[in-house]
């Protein structure tokens, strides 16, 4: 939806139709959190622009363990359509979930990652979550995507590694692997091994919510570096990769419109916000509660303004 799309800019139409069918297709925002007053699909885009990325951790291997949306972040394109800003919501931020009687939820207060467990996972998670998040933000979403673990393995892979600039030195709980301060080529199991660390960091999750963002924007700045608009093979590679571990919803949009669309953006546009919150032990359990001024964000997503509130704002801007 944001990373693949963007660095397609160009290609024949042919591809684009080609990732098209590649790629998993499903409702995944509900019907209040879509854009439009209705609630019907969009047929064509104007900025600004907002869509919902999720990263989740199903693993094939071990499917027991069910799923989480560890990764969750609000992509806002202005009017302009040259910029993109990417809002991490804190994993464990404390929301109120709405009701899902499908799944007989009735609701309550949790961490918002919750919401995607408690909505069945998959499509139905999606949903509960992106309705979740539009009654705390008042935000509606042109689109969404969700992806697994995998799926950036395989990006990762397609593009030769990626190259990535630590800006913290962290031994992964999980690998023993150090990763030291100062910019490096990444393979693909050192790139995941290193999105998932947050136990050991400084700031916990909001450091590994800047350290997603600045793969984003690696992953983007591959996709310009490699060509890929203008090498066809290696693009389509790129794309097969990649779709049997992503699924999107374009709200109704065709696909070659929206990267039309998103034509100007590039890896210098992009701009990484945290929401102004802090952890918070309630109950004995360790949230992320918003603070006064994330509503300040929220709103500036909302009435488009969000440049002038990052100027204002540079505490929670992330360097990327």
């Amino acid at each position: 939806m944001f990373v693949v799309p963007l660095g397609l800019i160009g290609a024949e139409k042919v591809l684009t139709a080609r990732y098209a069918s590649a790629v998993h297709k499903s409702d995944l925002l509900a019907p209040n959190s879509r854009s439009g007053a209705d609630g019907t699909q969009l047929t064509s885009l104007h900025g600004p622009l907002n869509y919902l990325l999720i990263g989740s951790d199903a693993r094939a291997k071990n499917p027991g363990m069910g799923a989480r949306s560890d990764t969750i972040i609000i992509v806002h394109i202005p009017a302009t359509l040259d910029r993109a800003y990417m809002i991490s919501i804190p994993r464990d931020l404390r929301v109120e979930i709405p009701p899902d009687p499908d799944r007989n939820f009735g609701g309550g207060f949790n961490k918002i990652n919750a919401s995607f467990q408690y909505g069945g996972e998959g499509s139905g998670g999606v949903q509960l979550l992106s309705a979740t998040l539009t009654n705390l933000t008042g935000i509606h979403f042109d689109g969404a995507a969700v992806i697994d673990f995998s799926g950036f393995d395989k990006v990762v892979q397609e593009l030769g590694g990626v190259h990535m600039c630590i800006d913290e030195q962290v031994r992964s709980i999980h690998t023993g692997h150090l990763f030291t301060v100062g910019c490096q080529d990444l393979t693909p199991k050192e790139t995941l091994d290193y999105l998932r660390q947050r136990e050991t960091l400084k700031n916990g999750d909001f450091d590994r919510q800047r350290h997603q963002q600045q793969f984003l924007k690696a992953i983007f700045a591959k996709t310009f570096a490699n060509g890929l608009a203008q090498n066809p093979i290696k693009l389509d590679q790129v794309i097969r990769a990649v779709g049997s571990s992503l699924t999107i919803d374009t709200n109704g949009v065709p696909l070659d419109q929206l990267v039309f669309t998103l034509r100007n953006i590039n890896p210098s546009s992009l701009v990484g916000v945290r929401v102004p919150s802090a952890t918070q032990t309630i109950d004995g359990v360790s949230y992320v509660v918003a603070q006064d001024q994330a509503q300040s964000l929220f709103d500036s997503v909302y009435d488009d303004t969000l440049g002038h509130w990052a100027s204002e704002n540079p505490t929670w801007v992330n360097a990327l």
